[in-house]
């Protein structure tokens, strides 16, 4: 199942999933940076974050955070736990998380992924996420989507 998280329930796992799967990744931020690790929770004051899970207070199999800022949607993490990838989990956080965008109105989904990771260069460009420019500062490239809102239904009031 897909849900919002649980700030109780949840961050334990998620902050050990940053720190063993995101973090290693990272030119910017080191596993041990502890300003890093303080700053996680306050991170995620902003915005929402959709956790895939078996149930309500189960442990988290992965999460996405974003954050809609103006009419934009900024994809600030998403991890799936190693056991668990190669079955959607990602995916349907991404639907959800762009889901929670359209609903919303915003007109792209902004992201960054860190150069060595090719695996989500895959990942996202399977989803329709193109690059859009590489901040050699960050070392990462910025992805982005459109959001296409729903189209109204036609219906016959006759």
């Amino acid at each position: 199942m897909i849900r919002f998280r649980n700030a109780r329930t949840d961050d334990a796992e998620i902050f050990r999933l940053i720190r063993t799967e995101l973090m290693p990744l990272s030119h910017s931020v080191h596993t041990l940076d502890a300003h890093a690790v303080r700053e996680l929770p306050i991170r995620f004051r902003r915005g929402a974050t959709y956790v895939a899970a078996a149930g309500k207070t189960t442990k988290p199999y992965g999460f996405v955070h974003f954050e809609k800022l103006d009419s934009f949607l900024y994809i600030d993490m998403l991890v799936t736990h190693p056991e668990h990838r190669n079955r959607e989990w990602g995916k349907k956080l991404m639907a959800g998380c762009e889901a929670y965008g359209i609903a919303h109105q915003c007109a792209a989904a902004y992201l960054f992924v860190d150069e060595n990771n090719g695996r989500a260069h895959r990942f996202y460009s399977r989803l329709g996420y193109q690059i859009t420019r590489y901040d050699a500062n960050l070392r990462c490239y910025e992805m982005m989507k459109p959001l296409a809102s729903p189209q109204p239904q036609l219906g016959s009031n006759l």
